[in-house]
């Protein structure tokens, strides 16, 4: 298979390279663009880490900040970064609680790639003196990627990752 990507692969790719890129300040799930998998025959685990992720509390409408880590192995589809990016941008004004937010992104990447296996991990900061971790996974079912998810969900958090954004 030929390295690169043809024009006419790259068509449905509008917003990366797009210098008029307006952000949108509302939940929009249709920011989300996707490309195909060139290597679909290999299982390959894609994660993305993303820092700068703001809601907002569905109560007092106060804003929350989180890392969020967005792990998965493609099928057919992959999601394109900075479509991502805007994707998670617009969640800046959306007021959810934390366990619905890391439920919403992860179905809206499997709705916008159905993928293999996917999970979810938001490490919100400290509000009142607590912080909220919520993690969500899916594996295909009937593949081994659903023993995956129930695996992982079973051990997700038996050795915490170093946490640095608190």
């Amino acid at each position: 298979m030929p390295a690169g990507r043809t024009n006419e692969e790259l068509q449905d790719i509008t917003l990366l390279g797009n210098q008029g890129v307006k952000y949108v300040f509302e939940y929009d799930p249709k920011l989300l663009e996707t490309f195909d998998n060139k290597h679909p025959y290999r299982d390959t685990f894609v994660k993305f880490n993303c820092p700068e992720f703001t809601s907002l509390c569905p109560m007092t409408g106060q804003p929350d900040f989180a890392t969020m880590y967005i792990s998965y192995i493609p099928d057919v589809k992959m999601v394109e970064s900075k479509s991502l990016k805007l994707y998670l941008f617009s969640f800046r004004n959306h007021g959810d609680f934390h366990e619905d937010c890391v439920n919403i992104i992860m179905n809206d990447l499997i709705e916008a790639m159905n993928p293999r296996y996917i999970e979810v991990w938001g490490k919100f900061t400290p509000r009142g003196g607590i912080s909220i971790d919520p993690y969500c996974n899916y594996g295909r079912p009937g593949t081994k990627y659903e023993a995956m998810a129930e695996q992982r969900m079973l051990n997700h958090d038996m050795y915490p990752e170093k946490v640095d954004n608190r």
